[in-house]
């Protein structure tokens, strides 16, 4: 056994459970590329002040839990901790928001690493997939990407997501609020890091999960009471947009999220089966990002999906997920000439878009047969020196445990034609 082990806070991936991974990353995306969102992927680590300005300097991302570093040339680096704000800056060194297409629609997918303390649902490596519409205003676009996170829970199965929607305002309306807030936090209760991150940005205050103050808050003055006429119309429109196509959502003032870009539209999915760490995805409208990180004023909006939350959410619900089968043809050859043959058969199998695999080893028939079942192909071919001399193979259906002789010539078209007419049904949204 190794001496090694993955770090704390992290997990590999390796089958069966990877190809759950890899089916949900699947779902997650699909929508996506239908609604003309372009991939987009950017390096594990950028400029330390990136996120700094970005995502904010009062933040816990920023201040506790990225992991940074300094190279040999003197950079300071940080491992991504979140999607948008390396997006958005390739975006703007690309240019792309000059191409006269607005908005710049882009979806990614990775890993990111965030140093928090270890417990179900909250990794320090964890994977996402996001998406962001970048240089357009628009109510439509918070609708759009709302409903194509919705959409694609739907189509996992999932059942028992639910929707937060609330609106933080703009930059007309929050700095009213926000003395407003700050005014009450000081009249309450706090340590000193909650008092300072109070006067700094106090909208992080309302984001504290811990139960003291949590209790504090409860009286606390509410964003949605003081929006502006536009904002509060802006708000008004991506309601009316969700109530057209369908999806249910719940208001809540209280809402904020843990990043200092959000304006006007914010939202989360939240999911139950989870315990503490409920959400498993959110976004909202980032209007002041770009110009935050030294762009041209480009009002967007996004969200991020988490991978790992969606499949524990997927396992609470009892809800399988539809993965293709890794193997459908399984090659038993017995003897050096038919290792040979069948491995030419495998590799023409493949290359017609069958999933096939090969006993290896020179393994006995019996263990060659154990391991054609373990693989869980429908069909196993089999081949010795006698089935050659007659041109043909033997072909047995694992199911049923039927099996008949076939010319080897013929053989990758009848298991193709077999295939298609024992085809499985889609197990997506069945129970386990």
């Amino acid at each position: 056994m190794s001496t090694f082990k993955a770090p704390k806070g992290t997990y590999d991936l390796l089958p069966p459970d990877s190809e759950e991974f890899l089916a949900v990353r699947e779902a997650l995306s699909a929508p996506l590329r239908r609604a003309g969102y372009g991939y987009a992927e950017t390096p594990g680590f950028e400029d330390v002040e990136l996120f700094a300005r970005g995502v904010g300097e009062s933040t816990d991302i920023v201040t506790k839990e990225m992991y940074t570093l300094t190279t040999k040339g003197g950079s300071r680096l940080a491992l991504r901790p979140e999607g948008t704000a390396s997006v958005l800056r390739a975006a703007l060194e690309a240019n792309l928001h000059r191409t006269g297409n607005l908005p710049v629609k882009l979806w990614y997918s990775g890993s990111y690493y965030r140093y928090e303390r270890p417990q179900k649902g909250r990794y320090r490596h964890f994977s996402q997939i996001g998406a962001e519409a970048i240089g357009a205003e628009d109510p439509a676009l918070d609708a759009e990407l709302i409903v194509l996170a919705v959409d694609a829970h739907r189509a996992l199965g999932l059942r028992e997501v639910r929707l937060l929607l609330n609106s933080l305002g703009d930059r007309a309306c929050r700095p009213v609020y926000r003395e407003r807030l700050q005014e009450f936090l000081r009249g309450l209760d706090l340590d000193e890091e909650t008092r300072r991150r109070g006067e700094i940005n106090p909208l992080r205050v309302l984001d504290d999960k811990r139960p003291a103050v949590r209790a504090q808050l409860a009286d606390a003055p509410l964003l949605r009471d003081h929006l502006c006429d536009a904002c509060r119309g802006y708000h008004a429109r991506v309601r009316d947009l969700l109530d057209t196509a369908g999806v249910v959502y719940e208001d809540d003032p209280a809402l904020v999220r843990g990043l200092d870009y959000y304006t006007r539209t914010t939202f989360e999915f939240v999911h139950e089966g989870l315990g503490a760490q409920a959400a498993i995805g959110g976004g909202g409208r980032y209007d002041g990002l770009s110009e935050m990180i030294g762009g041209p004023a480009l009002p967007s909006v996004g969200w991020a999906l988490g991978v790992d939350r969606t499949v524990l959410a997927l396992r609470a619900e009892n809800v399988a997920t539809d993965r293709p089968a890794a193997t459908d043809v399984y090659a038993v050859p017995l003897g050096e000439e038919a290792a040979g043959t069948l491995f030419g058969l495998v590799t023409d199998l493949r290359r017609s878009g069958v999933a096939a695999d090969l006993a290896y080893g020179g393994k006995g028939l019996k263990n060659a047969m154990k391991s054609a079942g373990r693989s869980g192909a429908r069909w196993a071919v089999i081949a010795g020196e006698r089935d050659l001399a007659e041109g043909a193979v033997q072909l047995k259906d694992l199911t049923t445990g039927e099996q008949e002789a076939v010319a080897l010539d013929k053989v990758a078209a009848e298991i193709v034609r077999r295939l298609e007419t024992t085809a499985p049904m889609s197990s997506s949204g069945t129970e386990r």
